[in-house]
């Protein structure tokens, strides 16, 4: 099989933003290594060039078989997008340890186990790209969304971004990051999404379109690193 044709590895690929990208880049002529806990074999509709890995992207034999399958099956790795992701909303002395931990081993251990071994594949090469997907709400707190422990991990992914932006950007390698507000997905049922609207200034929830187009922007956008792309309906902008 040819190895010039470009790869991406995205995480929480089964539904909602994941599934959104993996048709993105699949819309641009990559090839896809498609991981979630919950994504079945059937998800790559009988395409060749998506490549599905179930198992918890915070577990490191997750990561490994991960980026494994993706040097054996495509010969490379050009881009990773770490979308997996939790989220838990309850007043911050309401938080269990089973809260923390969850929270901290998807959007952490999550990003740590797979980041790393993607971009030491990426330092032989020469070249990539990691994407992180945060939210604005790690920098723009909601008195009517109480998320602390989400706030720490997902701030955390901002910092390490601008991190790994620097210690790469002689490298070969871009490291950004994408900021939604709260976007229309399954996660969201319908009778609460008149409420979510609302906790954006321009008085809509996003569209997983939407977050898919910013994240093609920064595949695109050679000399754009270090960036955290809100996409939050301005939410990031301050008050209102």
């Amino acid at each position: 099989m040819s190895t010039e044709q470009k790869v991406a590895l995205i995480t929480g690929a089964s539904q909602g933003i994941g599934a959104g990208l993996v048709k993105g880049f699949r819309d641009r002529g990559y090839r896809i290594v498609a991981n979630s806990r919950s994504i079945k074999p059937g998800a790559a509709g009988g395409d060749p060039d998506i490549l599905i890995i179930e198992g918890d992207i915070a577990e490191p034999r997750t990561a490994d078989r991960v980026v494994g399958a993706a040097i054996d099956r495509f010969g490379r790795i050009d881009t990773l997008v770490n979308n997996a992701g939790i989220f838990i909303s309850k007043p911050f002395v309401e938080y269990s340890q089973a809260d923390f931990m969850a929270l901290v081993s998807v959007n952490l251990m999550g990003f740590f186990h797979i980041s790393q071994r993607a971009a030491a594949r990426m330092l032989k090469q020469g070249a990539g790209h990691i994407v992180n997907i945060t939210t604005t709400l790690a920098e723009q707190p909601l008195t009517d969304v109480p998320a602390a422990i989400p706030a720490l991990t997902k701030g955390g992914l901002n910092a390490v971004t601008r991190s790994l932006a620097i210690e790469y950007a002689s490298k070969g390698i871009r490291v950004n990051a994408v900021s939604p507000g709260i976007i229309k997905t399954p996660m969201h049922p319908a009778d609460t999404h008149d409420f979510l609207a609302g906790l954006h200034p321009m008085r809509r929830m996003g569209e997983i379109q939407e977050i898919v187009d910013a994240v093609l922007y920064l595949e695109t956008a050679a000399f754009v690193t270090g960036e955290i792309l809100h996409v939050d309906g301005g939410a990031h902008a301050g008050r209102w």
